[in-house]
């Protein structure tokens, strides 16, 4: 790991909210995570209100939440986005 990127880590649900989507769509999401999130995690919107201190960032209809910690991103839930923020 290089000095300029962040560790992806993530939590134990994000595993499940894989399986519900399509395999296409989890690579892809996969991918953005490491090459994106892993170079500039700042790059994603910072949530307000009750999501004060996640991220998220858009990957077509999905979007991916997740917390900067020093140098470790950690993705909290990944989902559709008419499902995230019920």
């Amino acid at each position: 790991m290089k000095d300029s990127e962040y560790r992806i880590l993530y939590k134990s649900g994000v595993e499940r909210d894989f399986k519900q989507i399509e395999i296409r769509q989890r690579k892809r999401i996969i991918q953005k995570i490491e090459t994106v999130l892993s170079q500039n995690p700042y790059k994603g919107r910072q949530l307000k209100g009750k999501y004060k201190g996640f991220w998220r960032m858009r990957i077509g209809d999905y979007r991916v939440v997740y917390r900067i910690i020093q140098k470790d991103v950690v993705i909290v839930t990944v989902g559709h986005r008419r499902e995230m923020y019920k």
